[in-house]
């Protein structure tokens, strides 16, 4: 009989979970959040590159990095969306102004929050809102696909309902698509609808709810060297300039795309050959 009313109590507790408890934020700059069960764990070393080695993104970059001091220094500060071509450093930018504005002596914590998660970022909110910190809450590579319901969470992000979003959180998020959704979804709703305009109105308007709109957009060659070159001498890799131009720009022709990713591939493949680490 002990043992069946043991296993009953064991049942409920794993049905009703103890209260998440916050975790010690001052134990780590950056953080993931996790679910079954919400947890969130410190992240000891963040992957992310000099703010310096971004190269064509002048312009983004200061607009960016200006909101982000805002919000580190307790000022008003907008959601922010990057948009654009893929592999042009719009999660590099995020983790990269993050570094910078802990340089600058500025308290702020990062959270990376995975799309799959959306649902639970009520949860994860009221977490981070009975805490002294300052939060960016960043969701890489967000889009939202056909009958997928996770964009009506992302609301509580932006708007955060009847309580409002947390004044110590803000939401940086990357996108490929400028409107989070794929266009033929977009253009088969209007084509379908009695209303068109209402049948995409509510989707589309998702990314109006964010403050700030950031585009990437494809790079120049120039700009794609340059980003090589920077990374050859932020890791002291010795290489003539008429091999680095010879070699780089066959790579790219092998891949059929010339970005800021490609141009570190083919750097990260230029290191190795001449034995150089770059961890």
């Amino acid at each position: 009989m002990k043992k069946t009313v043991k296993r009953i109590a064991e049942a409920l507790e794993r049905m009703a979970p103890a209260p998440l408890s916050a975790p010690d934020f001052g134990s780590a700059d950056a953080f993931v959040w996790h679910v079954e069960p919400d947890r969130l764990e410190p992240v000891a070393k963040v992957n992310r590159v000099d703010l310096s080695l971004l190269v064509g993104v002048d312009r983004t970059r200061e607009t960016l990095l200006a909101n982000t001091l805002q919000f580190a220094k307790g000022l008003p500060a907008n959601n922010a969306l990057l948009w654009g071509s893929r592999g042009m450093g719009k999660s590099s930018i995020v983790k990269a102004i993050h570094a910078e504005v802990l340089r600058q002596g500025h308290d702020l914590k990062i959270v990376e929050l995975q799309r799959e998660d959306l649902p639970s970022v009520s949860r994860l909110m009221n977490l981070l809102r009975t805490s002294d910190a300052r939060f960016l809450l960043f969701c890489d590579d967000l889009s939202f696909g056909h009958d997928d319901q996770h964009y009506k969470s992302l609301k509580a992000v932006l708007d955060g309902g009847i309580e409002g979003r947390p004044e110590n959180v803000v939401f940086y998020a990357t996108s490929n698509r400028r409107h989070l959704m794929p266009r033929d979804m977009i253009e088969n709703e209007r084509s379908s609808a009695i209303n068109p305009a209402e049948a995409v109105e509510e989707k589309v308007s998702l990314s109006d709810r964010f403050g700030l709109w950031l585009g990437f957009h494809p790079c120049s060659q120039d700009d794609y060297l340059d980003m090589i070159r920077g990374y050859c001498k932020a890791y002291g890799v010795e290489i003539d300039e008429d091999t680095l131009w010879a070699e780089a720009i066959e790579w790219q022709a092998t891949r059929g795309a010339r970005s800021g990713r490609v141009a570190w591939q083919y750097f990260t493949d230029l290191a190795g050959r001449r034995g150089v680490a770059i961890s």
